[in-house]
């Protein structure tokens, strides 16, 4: 770990025990980029536990495919919302909210740095901006599902854009999943989703990894060739051998869904692994394009 970024972490720890304040760190940035290695380091050298912030490692079974560090590799380091529901569950951000701010206060607690680490930016905005989130309204969102299979996710977009431009700004037309939730809070609140934020509860400093872009792609595609190696394609299998179906929301993500379609025998393998580098490519640009409009974030190179 770097000098600067140490003395940094310091002087926010020390801050805080002056100021009675919660004191919450947190390490994002792109997937890839080495956000679990940084904040290994990190608790190791000022005794801190982490919470995991990514929507695909809280799933069991889902190991490879989600790059979900081993119990080894934690270096004794104890870690929080991995593992805790099944691929066929509903976790929802209001789930990780609740069990995220369980997890950071009995952390705070024990005396405890607690260090929130992950890509999702929806799950670490929930934490650090605190969000309202209202209880799901089932009967309005079966509404909007039968919306959304006549209109298709381009006429349903723009609809949340009329309603709530701020939510619809933050989230990609091609996930139908987060513009339903959208409409659905604001349809049942009256209240844009945008809008659901209170007084923040943590005193956060937030920490990004940023890489060249070549750089960045250069370690996402090692890290596919490695999962490929080390079994990504069996797992998959296991998964749906325990009756996960393919179509489940966390079968539908990196890894898992271009495995599958080469199961399927859409695609080589060859041809699936080229895909899944594509679409994490992808997926790391919308991370960074969320991550940028956030001006409270402190951007460091990695090395």
């Amino acid at each position: 770990m770097e000098e600067d970024l140490r003395n940094l972490i310091k002087k926010f720890i020390e801050q805080q025990k002056t100021g009675m304040a919660s004191p919450l760190l947190v390490v994002l940035g792109p997937t890839a980029s080495g956000k679990t290695a940084l904040s290994i380091e990190i608790a190791q050298q000022f005794g801190g536990e982490i919470i995991s912030a990514d929507s695909r490692q809280v799933y069991r079974h889902m190991n490879i495919g989600t790059d979900k560090i081993s119990v080894e590799a934690r270096h004794g380091v104890p870690h929080h919302l991995l593992d805790v529901a099944d691929p066929d569950e509903r976790f929802t951000v209001a789930d990780f909210k609740a069990q995220a701010e369980m997890a950071i206060d009995d952390i705070l607690a024990r005396g405890k740095l607690p260090i929130l680490t992950g890509g999702t930016g929806l799950y670490i905005r929930a934490i650090t901006e605190n969000f309202d989130i209202p209880a799901e309204n089932r009967e309005v969102r079966a509404q909007l599902i039968e919306e959304l299979e006549k209109i298709g996710p381009d006429a349903l977009y723009e609809k949340l854009k009329k309603l709530d431009p701020g939510s619809a700004a933050k989230i990609h037309p091609k996930n139908p999943r987060y513009v339903v939730r959208a409409l659905e809070i604001c349809m049942t609140t009256g209240h844009p989703k945008s809008d659901a934020k209170k007084t923040p509860k943590y005193q956060c400093l937030q920490i990004g990894l940023s890489w060249p872009r070549e750089a960045l792609f250069e370690r996402i595609h090692r890290r596919i060739d490695e999962q490929i190696e080390h079994g990504l394609i069996d797992e998959t299998k296991q998964l749906l051998s325990l009756g996960y179906s393919k179509n489940l929301p966390s079968m539908n993500t990196l890894g898992y869904k271009e495995i599958v379609a080469h199961l399927d025998g859409m695609m080589t393998l060859a041809e699936a692994t080229e895909e899944l580098k594509q679409n994490t490519r992808n997926f790391a640009k919308r991370q960074m394009t969320w991550f940028k409009r956030d001006q409270g974030v402190i951007w460091i190179k990695a090395n």
